[in-house]
């Protein structure tokens, strides 16, 4: 009778290693989810983090009176565009008048009958730029036409020339002509134009008409000023002026004011920044039986830091010219949700009775010996900088405390997985030597069967 072990050798189950192994990875598989629940912190950090960067964004966009200031200008008419620079430019309203534009130097040639095919001989073009400097282009054969001429003049970049071959529509036997104008306006850049020296032309070729340059001419607050361009520059500090089209005797007033819509509307940019934190506060904190506060940041220390710091700085009395202000004397409280409001009606009441006392509450003032006050989105600023410094800002610690916890579980879960990765081996090994030992054994065993079954019966004796 044979010896048996089972299905295999050993007769236990052939995944024996793997259901060993498996049962030592529980402990892992529990750490990664407790990493898991890290990181989803982690996010929520970097989350709130990102909103109060936003806040930061605003604070330095609008920190001070100067850049929390807007611009507007009103001309009501066609004859000017303005534009102006914030921080050069003051309230005011100026009379204007556009008398007569800048013209640039130009002239034209006589007629020809064609463009490309009309021959104006050989020779040499010879010119005067404005500072008395002398030119020439020479004109060869393959050049001479007025189309020639004119790429000869324009391939020369520095001789301030434009030249364009045009038909004067008149109809007549000899339309092509040749247009000459200087790059600039202005009485500065009157010119000599070009002397033209040619022979063997088919027709003459000389210049027929010429204009002058000349300055734009401009009345502000019924004073005559000449500018040198259409663009005038500085005329008033902080404005550029571009003159459309001259109309002399029609005068218009020039105004410029706060721009409160505009002001409005960065406060309320600032307003809802801040209002993204608090909400974001608010959907952390709203807890109940089913929360799992392990992924979330519900009543984390760094939340509660955060509305405080909001609150102090909204309740916070500030100084002013007209004495100490808080945010609700102009129009911004907080609301039942919890979250900030501007009172639209209110704040623009206040805007256009006196603007600077929102600048002040806002941004703070200069105090008349050369030191500021601070202003609400100081307040704000210096609280966001602090929770955002790096390293040891309450937002920056928060997740580097955060990710301290997630490489320290990385490193248990490393050195775990070396021990069973170990064990593993050492199992392997043990059950291929247990397998030899029992096929040595099974071997043995049906060697002794067979050896029993050739052994002749001897009889018994009587």
């Amino acid at each position: 009778m044979g010896i048996s072990f089972g299905s295999i050798n050993t007769g236990l189950p052939k995944d024996i290693v793997k259901q060993i192994i498996e049962a030592e990875k529980i402990p892992l598989k529990k750490m990664e989810g407790r990493k898991g629940k890290i990181k989803d912190k982690q996010a929520l950090v970097d989350e709130l983090t990102a909103l109060m960067k936003e806040v930061r964004s605003n604070v330095l966009a609008n920190g001070n009176a100067r850049s929390l200031k807007e611009l507007k200008v009103d001309t009501n008419n066609d004859i000017v565009d303005v534009t102006v620079d914030k921080n050069v430019a003051g309230n005011g309203n100026y009379q204007f008048e556009v008398v007569s534009l800048a013209q640039k130097s130009s002239a034209m040639s006589s007629g020809f009958a064609d463009k490309d095919e009309s021959y104006l001989g050989v020779g040499f073009i010879q010119y005067f730029l404005p500072n008395g400097e002398s030119r020439e282009i020479y004109v060869d054969s393959d050049n001479s036409s007025l189309n020639g001429i004119a790429k000869m003049i324009n391939k020369d970049s520095d001789n301030g020339l434009n030249a364009t071959v045009i038909d004067d529509g008149s109809g007549s036997e000899n339309p092509y002509r040749l247009l000459l104008s200087l790059s600039e306006t202005g009485d500065g850049q009157r010119a000599e134009f070009p002397y033209f020296y040619f022979v063997d032309g088919e027709d003459d070729f000389y210049l027929e008409q010429e204009r002058e340059a000349k300055d734009a001419v401009v009345k502000i607050d019924g004073f005559e000023v000449e500018v040198p361009e259409n663009t005038v520059k500085d005329l008033i500090p902080g404005m550029t002026i571009d003159l459309k089209k001259a109309k002399p005797g029609e005068e218009f007033s020039i105004q410029v004011g706060e721009d409160k819509d505009a002001v409005t509307g960065k406060i309320n940019d600032f307003v809802d920044s801040i209002n993204k934190v608090l909400g974001f506060i608010k959907e952390q904190n709203n807890l109940d039986e089913n929360t799992d506060t392990s992924r979330t940041l519900g009543g984390d220390i760094i939340l509660q830091t955060i509305e405080g710091r909001v609150r102090n700085a909204v309740f916070q009395d500030v100084e002013t010219s007209d004495g100490f202000k808080r945010l609700s004397d102009i129009g911004i409280t907080f609301q039942r949700d919890g979250l900030l409001a501007v009172d639209q009606k209110k704040f623009e009441a206040v805007l256009a009775k006196n603007y600077n006392i929102v600048s002040e509450v806002l941004v703070g003032r200069f105090r008349e010996d050369g030191t500021k006050s601070k202003g609400f989105i100081d307040n704000f600023g210096e609280f966001a900088k602090q929770a955002l410094k790096f390293p040891d800002g309450i937002l920056t610690t928060r997740k580097s405390g955060l990710q301290s916890k997630i490489d320290q579980i990385d490193r248990r879960i490393e050195q775990r997985q070396r021990i069973i990765n170990q064990k593993e081996k050492n199992l392997k090994d043990k059950f291929a030597r247990l397998e030899g030992t029992i096929s040595r054994i099974q071997a043995q065993g049906s060697g002794l069967a067979a050896l029993g079954a050739q052994t002749p019966q001897v009889q018994q004796l009587g």
